[in-house]
Parts: structure tokens; C-alpha cells; sequence
């Protein structure tokens, strides 16, 4: 097995203690893991093939579809709304 395989299952294990944390206690881990996807998918890319490359982006796009639309909607200047857990 190759390193960037190895650590993809370690980054899947950390997605997962992440998502088990209370709402307030997601965002550092979970913008760490948001970081850190784009390179473990590239690096899964180049030592395995695009095809799979892209498997990882669509798992990646679809765990972290709520970020990303948020990013998008504060990039283009559209209001956002924070989840009701995150205003106090």
C-alpha cells in the first residue's frame, strides 16, 4: 500500500472523530481537514491515475458540500447564514 493511501485512511479516521464533536468544536479540525483534501487528492492523483483522483474529489465535494457552498457564497459577495449552533 502507498503512503498517500495510508495517509488518506489516517485523514478518513480524523474526518471522522471531527464529525463526532459538537458543532463549536468542528471548525479547526474541520478547516484543517478542508485544507488538507485538495493536496491528499493530488498526491493520490499522481501516484494512482486521475480516475481515481477524481473518486476522491466527488467523496471530498459531497462531505464537505456545506463548507464549500458557504466559501462560494462569501467569495461572490451573497449573504450567508451561519447554522444556529454557530451564532451564539
Amino acid at each position: 500500500m502507498s503512503w498517500a493511501l495510508i495517509v488518506a485512511c489516517i485523514w478518513v479516521l480524523a474526518a471522522t472523530v471531527t464529525a463526532m464533536l459538537p458543532m463549536k468544536r468542528q471548525m479547526a479540525p474541520g478547516i484543517t481537514l478542508l485544507v488538507l483534501a485538495p493536496v491528499l487528492i493530488a498526491w493520490i492523483g499522481w501516484q494512482h491515475g486521475w480516475l481515481w483522483a477524481v473518486f476522491g474529489l466527488f467523496a471530498f465535494v459531497s462531505m464537505f458540500r456545506n463548507p464549500l457552498i458557504y466559501f462560494a457564497k462569501k467569495a461572490m459577495g451573497k449573504p450567508v447564514e451561519l447554522p444556529k449552533e454557530l451564532q451564539e
